[in-house]
């Protein structure tokens, strides 16, 4: 029998814009569901919280270190298990290429160092045969977090969005770009419980319509969702910076310049490919939303290099880019094969952070999983923990729809191990 080690992740932004109430909540209940039901050692399980100052914090920095950890130690036959209770974002694509969602979905750390679909990807890749990783993120839009992995139940991936997005939008970048700003205000009022109609035109993976939106108020309590606007992610990059010239077009280079080093791989990346085309003076000659991210990437790089700061381009110029692709949105690479993926929502959905009328909070797919394995003995698979989620969640008022990213062999392997 392999090992069975965990990385809990809970994250609930105190004293912030962007402040939750069950993310702590979500942890513990899994700690103990960890050691009770499924065996776990407490040795063997890490936790992040910023429930107070005085432990580690769950930054962007020390999630992508303790997650490094937990997959370089592995060996085949262990068990790995990643739990995220958090907010989510989607950035959109640097150019008019698109991934297999549109956005790069991410996860919303305590500093704002986000990390992307794509650096879980890679995380994945490098888990060894015959070890299984299983990944839970109760946030929003995380139905696209493992990037390229197979969608089992869902509806996330362009290849189940494309004829809808077809009749709504025409594929030039000009409209892909007011298709974003309409969906970056959508998230504003929704953050704020808001709900916005929108058009029920897509169809599901069992054939019937996918109703795109986000979770229903349950009938009573209060739920707020776990989806980080644009506009709340620039107020606080700008908080944090002190600058106020930060917008859309300048995240990932925001993110660089606090950062650095520990900004996600994929930020440096892109941030290497902007100093080529700066320097091979390409930059901002693209159109559409690719055009405005060169202009701001040149008048930046020109005042770092004017100012003599190349050091500061160190960590993007040591990454490897085997391909300029690797920094957009429509990377071409194999898909994880150890790694499972149950999501809180799809990715153009957000999740619910509930709190009932007796003051106990939590995130609705969180409470539905601790629900569903408390009402069942033996194992679980993860098809029918993901269905019968979807089910209880519709049961309970709610709209966000879980789904399951794994390889055809993981289907129906029982749940973390």
């Amino acid at each position: 029998m392999g090992r069975k080690r965990a990385l809990l992740v809970g994250i609930n932004y105190p004293g912030t814009k962007a402040e939750l109430k069950g993310c702590h909540n979500d942890v513990d209940r899994m700690h103990r569901c960890l050691v009770d039901r499924f065996g776990f050692d407490e040795d063997d399980i890490r936790v992040l919280l910023d429930r107070d100052s005085s432990g580690t914090q769950p930054t962007g920095a020390n999630i992508r270190r303790a997650l490094a950890q937990l997959v370089g130690d592995a060996r085949p036959g262990d068990f790995l298990f990643f739990h995220y209770s958090g907010h989510g974002t989607r950035l959109p694509a640097e150019t008019g290429q698109n991934d297999d969602t549109g956005y790069d979905e991410c996860i919303v750390p305590s500093d704002m160092n986000l990390i992307t679909d794509q650096d879980f990807r890679e995380l994945v890749q490098k888990v060894p045969n015959g070890c299984l990783f299983t990944i839970v993120s109760d946030s929003c839009h995380s139905g696209g977090l493992l990037d390229s992995a197979k969608e089992q139940i869902g509806n996330s991936t362009r290849q189940n969005q494309t004829q809808s997005r077809e009749r709504e939008e025409p594929s030039d970048s000009g409209s892909g770009f007011r298709s974003f700003l309409k969906e970056t205000v959508r998230d504003v009022f929704e953050s704020e419980g808001i709900h916005l109609p929108r058009s029920r035109h897509s169809q599901s993976h069992y054939g019937g319509e996918d109703q795109d939106e986000t979770y229903a108020q349950p009938t009573d309590g209060h739920t707020k969702n776990r989806s980080l606007p644009l506009s709340t992610l620039i107020e606080m990059l700008k908080e944090k910076t002190g600058k106020d010239d930060i917008d859309v077009g300048s995240i990932r280079m925001t993110l660089f310049n606090i950062f650095g080093d520990d900004a996600s791989p994929k930020v440096k990346k892109f941030m290497k490919v902007m100093l080529g085309k700066f320097q091979q003076g390409q930059s901002g000659e693209q159109g559409g939303l690719m055009g405005m991210v060169g202009s701001l990437a040149q008048e930046f790089l020109k005042v770092k290099l004017e100012g003599n700061e190349e050091e500061a381009f160190k960590p993007a110029i040591e990454q490897e880019v085997h391909s300029v692709d690797e920094v957009y949105a429509g990377t071409k690479t194999w898909a994880p094969n150890n790694g499972i993926l149950i999501s809180g929502c799809q990715s153009n959905q957000t999740s619910a952070d509930a709190t009932t009328p007796q003051g106990s909070s939590y995130g609705a797919l969180s409470n539905a999983i601790q629900t569903i394995l408390a009402d069942k003995r033996g194992n679980v698979s993860n098809k029918d923990l993901v269905m019968k989620a979807r089910s209880l969640l519709a049961k309970q008022g709610y709209t966000q729809q879980p789904g399951l990213y794994c390889s055809d062999d993981h289907v129906h392997v029982s749940f973390i191990c």
